[in-house]
């Protein structure tokens, strides 16, 4: 009997062995699985901030790179123009080609004024070469439109000495005037061109979707 009842408790403890080391192990691999999810979890989070970290550095650098560009750019146009402006006073010099230059503003701000009676203002020193313009505008005016205009210097109220030269040209009694002095040609041109001298100097933008 005694045997018996050994055999019996020896079987039992083997079968609670048994059901503990099952018990043991499915525990043992479910603790493994889940800190294998948590370690590619956390590694996973960590590759995505490391990538977008790079992503953003990246773009940094790209961004100040085109920064630097666009600047550099800028400041090589400004230059162009200023270069261009510091000439304006040359263009006075050779007075044959500024006589036609002064006749083809003056004859500009005819067309778009369209009065009969204009006055013009110039410097001092361009009187001279300025009433030969205003005879070969009044000309050209006359060949054009088929009617007179009459158009005087206002020697009163001249440009002032340190400009470059060109004209102003004054209609409706002094209520009206077209600026086509060299200095406002020149900041119009800066204005109106640039985009066409972007495209000259640099090329295209290829980022650019829209054109003027």
């Amino acid at each position: 009997m005694t045997a018996f009842i050994r055999q019996e408790a020896m079987e039992k403890a083997n079968e609670i062995r048994l059901k503990a080391d099952e018990e043991f192990a499915i525990e043992k691999s479910k603790l493994v699985r889940q800190e294998t999810a948590s370690i590619d979890s956390s590694y996973e989070k960590k590759f995505k901030q490391a990538s977008m970290s790079q992503q953003i550095t990246r773009s940094t650098v790209s961004n100040k790179s085109r920064l630097r560009i666009l600047s550099a750019r800028q400041e090589l146009l400004d230059r162009l123009f200023e270069d261009a402006g510091k000439k304006l006073g040359d263009v006075s010099k050779d007075k044959k080609k500024y006589q036609g230059i002064l006749k083809n503003l003056i004859l500009e701000g005819a067309y778009a004024l369209n009065e009969d009676k204009l006055q013009v203002k110039v410097r001092k020193a361009d009187t001279d070469v300025a009433k030969q313009a205003i005879e070969e505008a009044q000309k050209e005016y006359k060949g054009a439109v088929n009617k007179d205009v009459a158009i005087t210097i206002d020697e009163s109220d001249p440009l002032p000495s340190e400009s470059s030269g060109g004209a102003i040209i004054v209609g409706t009694g002094g209520r009206i005037d077209i600026n086509n002095t060299l200095e406002e040609r020149l900041r119009l041109l800066e204005s109106d061109a640039l985009p066409s001298i972007r495209v000259t100097l640099f090329g295209e933008n290829e980022n650019r979707k829209f054109h003027d």
